[in-house]
C-alpha cells in the first residue's frame, strides 16, 4: 500500500553539480523529481556532454520552468524557447541553454532520476 510521502528541495537526497549548473534531487516512493539552476552561459553541450559523453542529451523531460529562459534545439533542428510559467516536454535527442542573464530555474518531472550521471 502506498504511503503519503514529503520531501522538500531545501533538503534534497542528491545534488549533481555540473559546469554552471546543479540538479538538486528528491527521491520519492516511485518518482524522482530534481530541481535545475543553470547559470547565464550554461549549455547542455558544454555544461554535461563531457560527463555522460553522449552526443546529445538523450534524457526525456517534463519540465516547468519558474525563472528564466532556455532554448532547446531538438537533433532535427527544431527549437522552442521556455521562459516561467511554462511546461515543456522534451525528447532525447537535444541541447539546451539559457537565454539571456538571468539564472534558468525549474522542476524537472521525468528527467531527474539518471541526469548527469
Amino acid at each position: 500500500m502506498a504511503t503519503v510521502q514529503k520531501k522538500n528541495f531545501e533538503t534534497p537526497d542528491e545534488t549533481r553539480n555540473f559546469d554552471k549548473g546543479r540538479m538538486q534531487v528528491v527521491n520519492l516512493e516511485n518518482e524522482t523529481v530534481g530541481r535545475f539552476r543553470l547559470e547565464p552561459g550554461w549549455q547542455w553541450s558544454k555544461s554535461v556532454k563531457p560527463v555522460v559523453k553522449t552526443e546529445s542529451c538523450q534524457q526525456h523531460h517534463t519540465n516547468y520552468v519558474i525563472s528564466g529562459k532556455m532554448k532547446v534545439r531538438m537533433d532535427d533542428g527544431t527549437e522552442i524557447e521556455a521562459a516561467p510559467g511554462d511546461f515543456v516536454v522534451v525528447p532525447p535527442g537535444h541541447d539546451a541553454w539559457v537565454v539571456g542573464n538571468e539564472p534558468c530555474v525549474g522542476i524537472d518531472f521525468t528527467g531527474a532520476k539518471t541526469y548527469a550521471k
